[in-house]
């Protein structure tokens, strides 16, 4: 898969697990490479920018199989801004499968 178009589905689909629950770091990772080849790499600066946007907070929790873990989840803002982001990623796919497809928008 082309780098810059997984650049520009990754922020969305880290959002939309987090619609779902808090994950930690690893889990989003792990999660997100079943189905987009990742590393750490690309998404712990990822979830920086989000925290440091406003979008997502994080508390750390012990764990009892390691060292404590840092939870992700949205704040309200970072929900607002999640929903429009699929609304958008919606209205652009239907565009491009519509183009794909052969027929006119």
């Amino acid at each position: 898969m082309n780098t810059q178009f997984k650049k520009g589905v990754l922020e969305l689909c880290v959002l939309s697990l987090l619609l779902e629950r808090d994950y930690y770091g690893y889990e989003i990772i792990s999660t997100v490479s079943e189905t987009i080849e990742i590393s750490e790499g690309t998404m712990y600066p990822l979830l920086k920018r989000l925290r440091d946007d406003g979008y997502v907070t994080t508390r750390l929790v012990e764990s009892d199989q390691g060292p404590s873990r840092k939870y992700y989840s949205l704040t309200p803002i970072g929900r607002t801004y999640t929903q429009e982001k699929i609304d958008e990623w919606y209205t652009f796919t239907d565009h491009v499968n519509t183009l794909l497809k052969g027929t006119k928008v």
